[in-house]
């Protein structure tokens, strides 16, 4: 687990940041806890966050209510108070700003490792519901929610040597196989699709029914295009167990970040793209540019 450590004290953080280190944890120590707080907020890799009371600027009891505030139902952050003056005021007072749990000051290695392994285990819990929440159950794959949330992210990084592309993949006539054979196997050939985008590495999520998206940061259309023809193949040669006499194929509408686009946008025109690829045929990969010209690519 990572740690941030904050004491006034250069003698308590070498003390405690061995221990740590003897407990298989890593560790970043301050004496000031603004910068210690800048530094938790910019580094989402801080799980853990061991305080004492006596720091400045920030107070003991301000840093454990900026601290919990960072910490939402996205980023869970343990929060460990240490102090020499343990009083029942105080404990209250430290749980009541938001810590998770009181050491006294210098921690014992047992005590400071038992409180560890308790927070680990809360945190691997925390961890585990954010990714239940996060997953499309049929697919196992990003749900709605969660891929616009990695979109906004993308989006906000890509630039004019950052590209991104957005690919909106569609199954064919998903209808008529729902009809046919029944939503078992209909779920079943969307399971297969799943499959096929899990492999191109990207990040990928499943907008509702048959529909899903697949974000390619670092790719522009032409990288892009060449990945969406694969997936596209893909689909068309996939065997859908047990059901020896069904294939499926795909469309897919691509098109590439420009300049004060949102995620709304960008969907807007990889669904115009989805939309040409319908149009021509099906089984299409096509692109629209920003001037919402399409264009067949496969």
């Amino acid at each position: 687990m990572h740690v941030a450590l904050i004491d006034p004290s250069r003698v308590v953080l070498k003390i405690v940041s061995e221990m740590l280190i003897a407990g298989g944890h890593t560790a970043v120590a301050f004496t000031d806890s603004g910068q210690a707080l800048a530094h938790v907020e910019a580094d989402p890799t801080v799980a853990c966050v061991l305080t004492s009371l006596e720091v400045q600027p920030i107070c003991g009891l301000e840093l454990c209510w900026s601290l919990r505030a960072l910490a939402d139902d996205r980023r869970p952050l343990t929060i460990l108070v240490m102090s020499s003056a343990r009083e029942e005021r105080s404990l209250a007072e430290v749980l009541d700003s938001g810590a998770d749990d009181f050491l006294t000051k210098p921690p014992s290695p047992q005590e400071l490792h038992g409180r560890l392994r308790s927070a680990e285990r809360v945190l691997k819990l925390q961890h585990a519901l954010i990714q239940q929440a996060d997953t499309d159950h049929l697919t196992q794959l990003l749900n709605r929610g969660a891929l616009m949330r990695r979109a906004g992210i993308a989006l906000a990084n890509a630039s004019s040597v950052a590209p991104l592309t957005l690919l909106q993949i569609d199954i064919d006539h998903f209808k008529g196989i729902n009809d046919r054979y029944g939503h078992d196997v209909g779920d079943v050939v969307i399971r297969c699709v799943a499959r096929v985008l899990r492999e191109t590495g990207a990040i990928t999520g499943r907008l509702g029914g048959e529909e899903f998206a697949v974000l390619m940061p670092g790719h522009g259309l032409a990288g892009a295009a060449v990945v969406a023809n694969r997936i596209r193949s893909q689909c068309a040669a996939t065997n859908v167990p047990r059901q020896p006499d069904l294939r499926f194929t795909a469309s897919i509408g691509l098109a590439e970040w420009a300049p004060d686009d949102t995620i709304d946008t960008l969907l807007k025109r990889a669904d115009l793209a989805l939309y040409a690829a319908k149009r021509g045929g099906r089984n299409r990969v096509a692109t629209t540019s920003p001037s919402l010209q399409t264009e067949m690519v496969g």
